[in-house]
């Protein structure tokens, strides 16, 4: 058999354009002489649609869009994601058979962790059906069936299925392709079958889809995988023959009670018989900082296109956070739809603005010189007479931030450009950035990136490029936000070879304190973190998406309130 894997970024709620592109692909997979063609979980309403679900004309609407889809599937099997409605809404599979839909698989194991939610909109499926083809029994799963080792997967091979499709939208975070690949591989050696996954990808609000669609064979070998972080059609001859010569040297399954299963008998295997098999392609795998470079440049591609800006804006401190979110964004976009606004101020130092320039230049993106000095004056003029007799403290600082977000968004309202904000999550976790300030912007690239890995990242981009995008000055000068005299950001923060692993720790493993003391951390630096991570809820409910590259994430996967009044215990003197 043939299989074809449609790698496709669709949108959410654009069933039309969905379909379109579904239609499109299905042709693609025709003239590469596929049998069988298999599309992303949802890939009709995008994934996720959340409570476009609750709206009857979207899910008829999905359902018209199928019926489009059946009539475009001639000559092929096509496994398509969609929204089914009976007595309550499924999260589906169509199996469409040369131009009329043949059978549906409803979604057994629905998440409710993390990101997803699923059991707000859908009930569970409860039958597993095997769909034979020209005498071949195959399966068909949807996303996290497949992750459980004794889930509707494994009852269709012990009933007979030699190929396992199972189509997905696997959301992206750090490493989860290595974990993916391992269970995927685990399923198809422990039950002697083919496994073929197509996932969906694209950018989606905070959520990136990878790709990297695979298929396995029947002793858990990787044999074809598609490109990451980008649309593709992986197409593939299968030999089915092979699963039966193996289950016969292998008794195991012979062991286990085979489960009835409703069977649909769909005909000969439609299309072409395939030529002698040819060479399955293997994608290569970007490296470990490469591939979260790749996530947030799709992500903040994905966001700009699909919600139809023309260009983003980027204050542009000569820092290494808004260096790293400029170099993204010109990757996502193109040097010519992004502007870098360089805004000083009196404590602006003379090296941080020649590094805003060298970095411009360098990305060949337009900079623009607005100086906060004049607007900043009139502030403390206007507000002298009631702050007589006060020390400047970090109110003076933040009237900065928020005159650079009054620019900012000005230049956002005047000429339609997206403001991308440039905090990390080493200041998100612990609130050092300023609302209505840094904060400002409509899409947080780096919001989910440890200030450590801003500067691995940067650093793995020039030698990816062979010359200096980041300029070195930006990378060995210490962090500063320059919003009063010799400022650094040791005098706010620890370290951030320090402050990073105990907010990895603390907030994406909820490791307590004093387990991060008894594993080695400075006990005032773990007191100091914590204070600040926990008074800080309130102003990253207040912060913009931004995309989501490690296993938790504030938003959707950290969900805390912000009217709270438990803390945990202090770790002074080890209590």
């Amino acid at each position: 058999m043939r299989l074809a894997l449609a790698q496709i970024n669709g949108t959410v709620g654009d069933l039309r354009g969905n379909t379109r592109k579904i239609i499109e692909y299905l042709e693609r997979a025709r003239g590469e002489g596929a049998n069988l063609v298999a599309f992303p979980e949802l890939a009709i309403t995008g994934y996720p649609p959340e409570d476009l679900l609750l709206k009857p004309d979207f899910i008829r609407e999905n359902l018209a869009c199928l019926e489009e889809i059946a009539r475009a599937s001639r000559d092929l099997i096509a496994i398509v994601g969609f929204v089914d409605r009976a007595e309550d809404l499924y999260n589906a599979a169509a199996v469409l058979y040369d131009g009329r839909l043949a059978g549906v698989y409803h979604k057994q194991f629905l998440p409710n962790y993390g990101v997803f939610d699923e059991d707000r909109y859908y009930r569970a499926g409860t039958e597993t059906p095997l769909f034979v083809i020209g005498g071949i029994a195959c399966g068909v799963s949807i996303c996290e069936d497949i992750w459980y080792p004794t889930g509707p997967t494994a009852l269709q091979a012990q009933a007979g299925a030699r190929l396992l499709v199972n189509i997905n939208a696997s959301p992206y975070h750090r490493a989860k392709r290595l974990g993916r690949e391992r269970m995927l591989g685990t399923r198809a050696a422990d039950n002697d079958v083919i496994v073929a996954y197509v996932n969906l990808v694209g950018g989606q609000d905070e959520l990136v889809f990878d790709g990297a669609s695979a298929i396995f064979d029947q002793s858990g070998n990787l044999v074809a995988r598609a490109k990451s972080f980008a649309e593709d059609l992986l197409v593939a001859d299968v030999d089915l023959g092979a699963v039966f010569r193996a289950r016969l040297h292998d008794p195991l399954l012979r062991k286990i009670p085979r489960p009835a299963l409703p069977v649909l008998t769909l005909g000969p295997l439609p299309g072409p018989e395939p030529p002698a098999s040819r060479t399955a392609r293997v994608e290569p795998a970007p490296g470990p900082l490469e591939e979260v470079y790749r996530a947030l440049v799709l992500g903040t591609r994905d966001y700009v296109g699909k919600n139809r800006f023309e260009a983003v804006v980027i204050g542009l401190s000569g820092g290494i956070d808004s260096s790293l979110v400029a170099a993204i964004a010109v990757d996502a976009l193109g040097p010519q739809r992004v502007v870098g606004v360089w805004m000083p101020s009196r404590y602006s130092s003379q090296g941080s603005q020649d590094d805003a320039r060298r970095l411009a230049e360098n990305l060949g993106i337009r900079l623009l010189t607005l100086p906060i000095e004049g607007p900043f004056r009139a502030v403390l003029e206007a507000l002298e007479p009631h702050f007589a007799g006060l020390q400047p403290n970090e109110t003076e600082e933040n009237i900065q931030a928020r005159l650079r977000g009054l620019y900012l968004m000005a230049l956002s309202n005047k000429f339609g450009w997206l403001v991308l904000t440039t905090g990390n999550k080493s200041e998100m976790a612990t609130g050092y950035a300023t609302l209505y300030g840094d904060m400002a912007g409509g899409f947080a690239v780096i919001k989910d990136v440890f200030k450590t890995l801003v500067f691995a990242l940067c650093r793995d981009l020039n030698a990816r490029a062979g010359r200096e995008i980041i300029p070195e000055s930006v990378l060995a000068k210490p962090p500063s936000a320059e919003l009063r005299p010799n400022q650094k950001d040791v005098d706010s923060l620890p370290p951030y070879d320090v402050l990073d692993p105990i907010l990895q720790a603390y907030v994406e493993e909820d490791v307590l304190p004093e387990e991060l003391v008894a594993r080695g951390a400075p006990p005032d630096a773990v007191e100091r973190a914590v204070r600040l991570v926990e008074r800080s809820e309130y102003k990253r409910r207040q912060a913009p998406p931004g995309v989501k590259i490690t296993p938790r994430a504030f938003g959707r996967d950290r969900r805390l309130p912000i009217t709270n009044a438990y803390r945990p215990a202090s770790v002074e003197k080890g209590g």
